[in-house]
């Protein structure tokens, strides 16, 4: 029986394979900005963890707790990277730098949907962009390593659920810090006192140079010292109808003048500062602050002290902040006090 007919068969689907390989290597089309999906998506998985942390301070689930401000940037960059690995193998450069990118994204949109305040999203971004980064290389070591890239994403986004739920339970560790600085103002002593203890009218391009005022802090319009039925209290205001009292610890005319400040519940309205990091809060506060004046030739130097407490799971990282916002509002301030001095002073 002849086997030509199937040998035919065989020789004319051969081309037929040959002509299939070039198929097998064209690209595959994508969805449009496919390789901006992945940050949006991770963002967005940021944005829905930062909803469900809506607790009041101290309580379950609050945004200040160590549980959000490690764990969400960590989910965010996870879920950058994994959504990004579906498409195609990425390089160790991508965990690290979209991380960042969808972790400012994230940032952007709290302050889009109005649950953040510029003060606190500004502050905390370096730190978001860091444990982004950390979540998305460990996302990218699991799916370089394992088959398993999917179970380890939902222990990712479970695990500050968890711990938010449980954190509150746990001490909270407290920080107690200060700084000073010095400046020397060509004025007489007697005039730098005026002006610490009777202070209005305060312009904002005065201060306003300082960072605390370019993020977002309230800019101080007054401050004047009274006597009361309690002794010597220090009243201040600032704008958005921002206002408390320095209750004077220390007093030696045109030497020294120290307080402590005493907030009021009504001492911040809303809006005026981000309501979980309002100061003489849970997490934050101002203790005391002193003025020293010293006589020099030509002059006096004025010494500021501040000092401050901070009650939070990242104190590593929000007393580094303080630090730096409060040794340059303090720089500014004393500049402020010379400029006024030395003005009357010269024109008297």
């Amino acid at each position: 029986m002849s086997t030509e007919p199937a040998e035919t068969s065989l020789r004319e689907l051969a081309p037929i394979e040959a002509d299939a390989a070039p198929m097998r290597d064209m690209p595959v089309r994508r969805m449009p900005f496919a390789w901006f999906w992945p940050l949006i998506v991770g963002a967005a998985a940021a944005l829905v963890l930062r909803i469900a942390f809506t607790g009041l301070p101290g309580q379950r689930f609050s945004a200040m707790l160590g549980s959000f401000i490690y764990l969400a940037p960590a989910v965010c960059g996870a879920v950058t990277v994994y959504m990004a690995e579906h498409i195609e193998r990425r390089s160790w450069g991508y965990y690290i730098w979209a991380p960042w990118v969808s972790t400012a994204l994230f940032v952007v949109g709290t302050l889009l949907v109005f649950i953040e305040g510029m003060v606190c999203a500004v502050v905390i971004v370096p730190l978001f962009g860091v444990m982004g980064s950390l979540g998305g290389l460990a996302m990218g070591i699991v799916c370089r390593i394992t088959n398993w890239p999917k179970p380890a994403l939902y222990g990712f986004a479970v695990l500050p659920l968890a711990l938010g739920a449980v954190e509150p339970h746990w001490p909270n560790p407290e920080q107690i810090s200060s700084t000073s600085r010095t400046l020397f103002i060509a004025a007489p002593a007697e005039r730098v006192w005026h002006e610490l203890n009777e202070v209005r009218d305060i312009r904002p391009s005065e201060v306003g140079d300082a960072w605390a005022y370019r993020i977002g802090v309230p800019m101080p319009v007054g401050a004047v010292t009274e006597d009361t039925a309690e002794g010597r209290v220090r009243k201040v205001q600032w704008q958005k109808d921002v206002h408390f009292e320095e209750v004077i610890t220390e007093w030696q005319p045109l030497q020294r003048v120290s307080w402590r400040y005493r907030f009021s519940p009504d001492s911040f309205p809303a809006g005026a500062l981000d309501d979980h990091v309002v100061i003489g809060g849970h997490y934050f506060d101002l203790r005391d602050s002193a003025y020293t004046l010293t006589p020099r030739e030509g002059g006096t130097e004025l010494r500021i002290d501040v000092s401050w407490r901070v009650s939070t799971r990242f104190n590593w990282y929000a007393d580094r902040v303080a630090q730096f916002l409060l040794g340059d509002f303090s720089e500014h301030i004393l500049r402020f006090y010379k400029a006024r001095s030395e003005t009357v002073a010269a024109a008297a």
